[in-house]
């Protein structure tokens, strides 16, 4: 109903950086947005400046922050394309693992029907299975997978993201889309003057501190109403005036002793102009700064090299280019004016000069989206700010470079959801945009195939947070529906940390990926040794206890060492992989089923080991050694040495397997240099826990096994045969190595 002077923050409901003036007299259609609603106050924006008087139009939730809470409530949780592979993985590894067992029982159950056997060997080969069964399943996944990304979060605690849901710790590093917030994450959120025009001179950014630019400084310091209370406290673009003179060697309150204050005339929209007079030893002296042009139009002399004189046509012409200048960079710009006088009347005043002002980008900004650009990564900027002022930033950064590129929330409203779907795939910068209109462009980068991650810190951003694949709160000028929203949290609000936290993610996503390889060649290694042995009517290679050691202790801890590995120099070098793509996919089937292999191989070849060396060459007399019952013990300590050996190699295999997966591409000689002191640890515990159950007495008992040392050189043929998977794998990077550079010579 009534304005005065009324300016509200609109900050965490529009996205806007400045103050928003009120106009009780302006009437607008019922279609304008939130943001351009002049005559509209709404909740939890507070009054930064002025007064009015108004009609409560709508409460709770049929307010503007009401509607955000029901869109909010909307959102459900989405399950990451990790947790869909892992739930698939599990689904296909059971119907395997039942296959399996039926399969390995059947054969079993063959040979004991063919050999005539007692009841006895029913069940054992019933257990058999059941050990397959074990050996099948990698019991350590879930729990190794879980204990990555835990580790994964605590890697991101270094480049300042906190992670509040863990499973988004993988999918960031499948973002192919980052929707950014402009003010605070994009920029600094703080007005600052760049440029100046003063005595017939441009400063630009770099000289924006020169000592010339004194009077123009200190001028508009004092014509300011920002407070300095242990800080400086005010509207932005007055702190910005301050933080001018301030770089110039004048505080605010050096210069208020000197010339104090006697009268102001406030700003108002009509005369878009502020006034102060000030007291000084040779008189009063008034300064007015406001919008250049109506700061022209009551100003009728010019300062030059230190005199007034009357301005001319050329003058102005000059002024109105430069503030033109100014405009087209998106900067907002203010005029100053003096007079002498002991009154303020804003009438006669001698121009000084302009100062443009803007909310910078950050430093790190501008690396951060090149260095993204080259991983693939689309940076898109979603504000609540003008387009014209959006694409200035934008374009300085590098995340556009024509206006064909920009998009307004108007433009959305009137778009069907196939033309934002199809704007989307080159829309760079959406401007004066709804928190509507940011959920529509986040469901549409999604709808596109993407996995969209979305920066913000107001309540206004709380639904497109929650609609994204992956929601990033600011930590600092956050709202807490906002960061309550979010599956990570910036604790610096940098842009930057976001680019760290993607790299971070793409190198969580790569240890849990040969985590996973590793635990299933493992375990397809055991399935192998114990399927062969079945076929060919041999007793069983590994017993349950046997597998269960191998799956819970040398299997898991390698798995955790392996997440822990350092991430490559060159993982930002790639582009953002497919959502859909297999874990397998990138040479993974041949990593899992080809060391699954050798592992296997070598196991049995450990188990037939003693009974070829005693002369035994046919199945049927390695059998007949193998069921030897010594008749000093009654223990069939023949096929306990054979197990004995195929224990050990299975083991110790796996223990150098790890080594070889910490990069499948490069020799394991490069895991000296990466300095992961867990691997170490996870290799000579596991060695030195092996040696424990083969070597202690009583220990050895429950495993039923025979200790080596009996016979060194047992040691060496276990050695030997365990060294294998990592000896294939040299041979297979030095075999890539050969192609790669060939392939290089013919192009």
């Amino acid at each position: 109903m009534k304005s005065f002077s009324l300016k509200v923050d609109e900050s965490s409901l529009t996205g806007e950086s400045l103050p928003i003036e009120k106009d009780a007299s302006i009437v607008l259609s019922v279609n304008v947005g939130v943001g351009d609603r002049v005559n509209e106050v709404f909740m939890s924006t507070p009054i930064v400046y002025g007064r009015g008087e108004g009609i409560v139009i709508g409460t709770g939730m049929e307010t503007e922050i009401g509607r955000i809470a029901s869109m909010l409530a909307g959102e459900g949780e989405e399950t990451t394309p990790l947790q869909k592979k892992l739930a698939g993985l599990s689904k296909f590894l059971g119907y395997l693992t039942i296959g399996i067992v039926i399969l390995m029982l059947g054969i079993k159950l063959l040979w004991v029907g063919l050999n005539g056997t007692i009841a006895s060997e029913w069940s054992q080969a019933l257990l058999d299975s059941v050990a397959l069964a074990v050996a099948a399943i990698p019991e350590g996944l879930t729990a190794v997978v879980t204990i990555v990304l835990a580790m994964g979060m605590s890697k991101m605690v270094k480049v300042n993201t906190i992670v509040r849901r863990l499973a988004s710790v993988e999918t960031l590093g499948a973002v192919s889309y980052i929707c950014s917030d402009k003010t605070g994450t994009l920029t600094q959120n703080k007005m600052t003057v760049v440029e100046a025009y003063f005595d017939k001179k441009h400063y630009g950014i770099s000289e924006i501190k020169d000592q010339s630019l004194s009077l123009l400084a200190s001028g508009l310091c004092l014509c300011s109403d920002a407070k300095i209370e242990g800080g400086v406290y005010g509207d932005p673009t007055e702190i910005a005036l301050v933080e001018f003179a301030s770089n110039l060697g004048y505080s605010k309150s050096s210069l208020e002793n000197k010339t104090p204050r006697v009268d102001e005339l406030p700003f108002d929209s009509v005369r878009k102009m502020m006034s102060t007079l000030h007291k000084t030893d040779k008189g009063n002296l008034i300064y007015t700064k406001g919008a250049m042009d109506q700061v022209l139009k009551h100003t009728v002399n010019i300062l030059e090299n230190g005199i007034t004189r009357k301005i001319t046509e050329e003058d102005i012409k000059a002024i109105i280019k430069q503030a033109s200048l100014m405009s087209s960079k998106a900067l907002r710009v203010l005029a100053l004016s003096m007079a002498k006088g002991d009154k303020i009347e804003e009438e006669n005043l001698t121009f000084v000069g302009l100062v443009g002002m803007v909310d910078p980008p950050r430093p790190a900004a501008k690396p951060a989206v090149a260095t993204l650009k080259k991983a693939g990564i689309t940076t898109v900027m979603i504000t609540g700010d003008h387009k014209d002022t959006a694409f200035a930033i934008a374009k300085e950064l590098g995340i556009a470079s024509n206006e064909n590129e920009c998009m307004s929330g108007e433009e959305i409203d009137n778009c069907t959801p196939e033309q934002l779907k199809e704007a989307v795939k080159t829309i760079r910068v959406f401007a004066r945009v709804s928190p509507q209109n940011k959920v529509a462009i986040v469901k549409a980068i999604k709808e596109n195939g993407n996995i969209a991650a979305m920066t913000g810190d107001g309540v206004n951003d709380a639904p497109s947070l929650k609609a994204a694949d992956i929601g990033i709160a600011m930590g600092i000028t956050g709202t807490d529906v906002a960061k309550g929203a979010a599956d990570m949290v910036l604790t610096d609000d940098n842009f930057a940390s976001i680019e760290k936290a993607v790299e971070e993610g793409r190198g969580i996503y790569a240890n849990i990926k040969k985590t996973i390889l590793f635990l299933l060649s493992s375990n397809i290694g055991e399935v192998v040794a114990m399927l062969i042995a079945a076929l060919i009517g041999l007793d069983s290679p590994l017993i349950a206890i046997h597998l269960l050691w191998v799956n819970l202790i040398t299997d898991s801890l390698p798995a955790v060492a392996l997440g822990a590995d350092k991430k490559p120099d060159d993982i930002m070098d790639d582009k953002p992989r497919d959502p859909k793509e297999s874990l397998f996919s990138h040479g993974g089937y041949a990593i899992t089923f080809g060391y699954g292999l050798v592992i296997g191989l070598i196991t049995l070849a450990a188990f037939l080991l003693k009974p070829i060396m005693a002369g035994n060459y046919t199945l049927a007399d390695i059998s007949s050694y193998l069921n030897y019952i010594d008749p000093v013990t009654n223990k069939p300590l023949q096929l306990e040495e054979a197990q004995s050996m195929a224990f050990c190699v299975l083991a110790m295999s796996e223990l150098f397997h790890m080594l070889g997966m910490t990069n499948t591409k490069k020799s394991f000689i490069n895991v000296f240099k990466d300095k992961n002191v867990l691997l170490w640890i996870a290799f000579f515990l596991g060695m030195g826990l092996q040696f424990a159950v083969i070597e202690i007495p009583g220990v050895n008992d429950i495993f039923k096994v025979y200790r080596l040392s009996d016979e060194p050189m047992d040691y060496l043929y276990v050695f030997v045969l365990a060294l294998m998977p990592l000896v294939v794998h040299e041979i297979t990077v030095f075999v890539l190595f050969i192609k790669k550079h060939l392939q290089k010579n013919r192009a």
